[in-house]
């Protein structure tokens, strides 16, 4: 087994992921660690200039048709490949529905460890979080390739990224014409609604706006603001959102100037769509909330007794 540090780079449609620089952040702690490198893998088709901003100390390459747009099976076996054959100290993967495909399957297929839902590395530990946040985990590298998927909220994209393009080695992907599912298009969401990845202020809602008709208040605050209304997953499955504005692993990745969070507890799912805005306040009655943990400003309040006052001072400003 090496020491190095091998980071599956995510991309769609010709964007990597912010994901992945993410990953490439944490792997640059956890190499220093190691005293290996930090190698990013780069799964596509004619996508060599996806490599440009990523900031890794090289870049293994595996360039085949059926590797253009992600396919777990083509993922799977490619990646179960290349660590058959270099065996590095631990591969990271997003905990996204990629990361999670392909490191859950190789966890089981190559009889390797997996810690998921790691949101940083501390003095060689890989730091976890349990039960939406509410529990911390420490664990160690195993003796063998240890598989992690990384949660944001520990590192920043821009800590991932370089201006100097990282050298390419190529890798032979293995035999790719018995995959079981392939991809036919891409299905596009309906226009006409607003697109909240693309809004400076965010006024967004969770379960603890306990009602459809509560929407109302929020939306009412995000006037005065000059905001949009998103939401966390449970309001969207409850069909008082459209998908479009849902934020999250699931949803959309959002980073506003301002995020107002209003009623939402922080699970990672969510936290992975918006901890990348530049000021989070959140509103929760539970104090041990993990929104807090990633909060610029929390308050510990009632939701339904903060807004009137606030509408009021609003009002008055106006």
């Amino acid at each position: 087994m090496n020491e190095d540090i091998y980071v599956l780079i995510e991309h769609l449609q010709g964007e990597v992921a912010e994901i992945s620089y993410i990953m490439l952040a944490a792997a640059r702690d956890l190499a220093q660690r190691t005293s290996g490198e930090v190698i990013g893998v780069l799964l596509g088709h004619d996508a060599q200039d996806l490599t440009s901003t990523l900031a890794a100390d090289h870049i293994i390459y595996a360039d085949h048709a059926a590797l253009a747009e992600f396919t777990a099976d083509a993922y799977q076996k490619t990646v179960a490949s290349l660590i058959q054959e270099n065996e590095p100290s631990a591969f990271l993967f997003g905990n996204t529905s990629i990361g999670a495909d392909v490191a859950s399957v190789l966890s089981a297929r190559l009889s390797l460890p997996l810690v998921s839902s790691c949101v940083q590395i501390s003095n060689g530990k890989l730091i976890s979080q349990i039960c939406g946040g509410k529990i911390m985990a420490e664990s160690d590298l195993a003796e063998t390739t240890t598989l992690v998927t990384i949660i944001p909220g520990g590192y920043k994209a821009e800590e991932g990224q370089s201006e100097k393009s990282p050298e390419i080695k190529s890798f032979n992907a293995p035999a790719l014409d018995d995959l079981r599912v392939t991809l036919k298009k891409y299905v596009e969401p309906e226009a006409g609604d607003v697109n909240i990845s693309k809004e400076a202020i965010l006024v967004s809602i969770g379960r603890g706006i306990q009602t459809e008709d509560n929407i109302e208040l929020a939306e009412e605050l995000a006037e005065f603001l000059g905001a949009t209304v998103c939401a966390s997953r449970p309001i969207v499955d409850q069909g008082w959102l459209p998908i479009s504005r849902m934020v999250g692993k699931s949803g959309q990745s959002v980073k506003p100037k301002l995020y107002l969070a209003l009623g939402i507890s922080g699970a990672p799912e969510h936290v992975e769509g918006m901890a990348e805005s530049e000021m989070i306040i959140a509103v929760n009655m539970d104090p041990n909330a993990p929104i807090f943990d990633i909060a610029t400003y929390g308050v510990e309040f009632d939701f339904f007794d903060l807004i009137d006052p606030l509408l009021e001072q609003l009002e008055e400003i106006e």
